[in-house]
């Protein structure tokens, strides 16, 4: 016998039907029941469904829905802000930088909406999207993309072709670079990574300029001097007169001896370590904090002060380019990584089995795949409360970024020995 383990939320019980032939077990009520089929759930709500003429722009699914009428009204939005404010400008950015660099969440809230899926752990983005913000006559579009790894990552997480090549095919199809780069980690401050250096180097055309992301973990904001200089070159002409405060290095030799051992390191070592740890060609610089909004708003008005004329390629009201069917598994998956322990996580494969948007409401359902017996369990935790929990969050997750109630089912299923065969 097969059992199939779900967690559903939301006001309803309504659960998707299953590929999974057999009893099934509600955690909910704990109890062995037929579940009743969805399709019969959604012919009730149809018959008090909104119908799409009064489907308001905001109530849609961020504007992925494909249909003639947001063709339409793609038209008439253009010409709205074309006639109201001019001519349309557009400014493509490629958001570049070091796995959990904090890009996406920086990124959502540069637009004020949450399209790009977040989590503390690396590599939760794993393909690039847009993000969209437009205002008057001006509309931008923020590529999110993957962090860059080296070869060492690169066999350490599995990672395919597409993962590794879509930084480069974001820049290629942008006007503008924005490095964000993380001053939390005291290891790497610093400097530029290696790979990084790499990519502005084989783009060196296009102008770029670095963002300071997460500024508001520095107890002394003194310490972002010292930071410019290192990841500018010391190329930044606002600084002046400034000392920067000297390091101690553990195997520094003792006070007697600095004198004599200051005079053949300086002159040797001072000018490659420069050159080596920054870049000089950045045009502006940025010091925010993501999670509190500091400086975000001087972003937006250097991003969209850079747009050229150039028709729009998005509605008005359109925030990203992935579909709700996209968003939904995503931010399952990104909450995974948040609850998950170490390697696990990543050993998860998401995907949707239902979605449908009903009487002004969502009604999803997502199946978790997991390697083995063992680790279903972790998912689900001890009386299900971990899934239930993961649950919750998603669905949260999922209210703020479609603006309507949502109805999430997550289903965790053992992948079969036939299938790994």
């Amino acid at each position: 016998m097969t059992v199939k383990r779900e967690v559903h939320g939301g006001y309803s019980s309504v659960l998707p039907k299953s590929r999974i032939v057999g009893p099934k077990i509600c955690f909910v009520c704990g109890n062995f029941r037929k579940m009743y089929d969805l399709k019969v759930a959604i012919w009730l709500l149809r018959r008090v469904r909104v119908s799409p003429v009064n489907f308001g722009p905001s109530q849609r699914c961020l504007g992925t829905a494909h249909s003639a009428e947001n063709g339409s009204q793609h038209a008439e939005s253009k010409q709205a802000a074309a006639t109201s404010s001019g001519k349309e400008k557009l400014i493509k950015v490629a958001m570049i930088g070091m796995p959990n660099a904090g890009k996406s969440t920086l990124i959502n809230r540069l637009i004020d909406q949450r399209v790009c899926p977040v989590s503390a752990k690396v590599h939760t983005t794993r393909r690039v999207s847009k993000a969209i913000h437009s205002r008057s006559n001006s509309q931008a579009v923020l590529f999110d993309t993957p962090g860059l790894v080296g070869n060492r990552e690169i066999k350490k997480h599995q990672l395919d072709a597409h993962f590794v090549s879509a930084c480069r095919h974001a820049i290629q199809h942008s006007s503008l670079i924005g490095v964000v780069h993380d001053v939390s980690n005291s290891w790497t401050r610093h400097a530029l990574n290696p790979v990084l250096l790499r990519v502005l180097e084989e783009y060196s055309h296009l102008p770029s300029f670095l963002i300071l992301n997460k500024i508001d973990t520095l107890k002394s904001k003194r310490i972002l001097l010292d930071i410019v200089k290192n990841l500018t070159c010391n190329r930044v002409e606002s600084i002046r007169d400034y000392v920067p405060v000297r390091r101690r290095n553990k195997l520094a030799p003792l006070a007697g001896q600095e004198k004599q051992a200051q005079e053949p390191a300086s002159s040797s070592s001072e000018a490659p370590v420069q050159q080596a740890e920054g870049w000089p060609h950045f045009t502006e610089i940025f010091m925010v904090s993501a999670l509190t909004g500091d400086g975000l708003r001087d972003v937006m008005s250097f991003v969209h002060g850079n747009a050229k004329l150039q028709p729009w390629e998005h509605m008005a009201d359109e925030h990203t380019d992935q579909s709700p069917e996209q968003l939904i598994t995503q931010s399952v998956r990104a909450r995974l990584l948040d609850f998950m322990p170490q390697e696990i996580p990543y050993l998860l494969q998401t995907e949707l089995e239902f979605y449908e948007v009903v009487g002004g409401r969502v009604l999803t359902s997502v199946v978790v795949t997991c390697p083995s017996e063992r680790i279903a369990r972790l998912v689900c935790g001890e009386s299900n409360g971990k899934l239930r929990q993961i649950n919750e969050q998603v669905t949260s997750d999922l209210i703020e970024t479609f603006g309507m109630p949502v109805l999430l089912t997550i289903t965790t299923l053992v992948r079969s020995k036939e299938s790994k065969a």
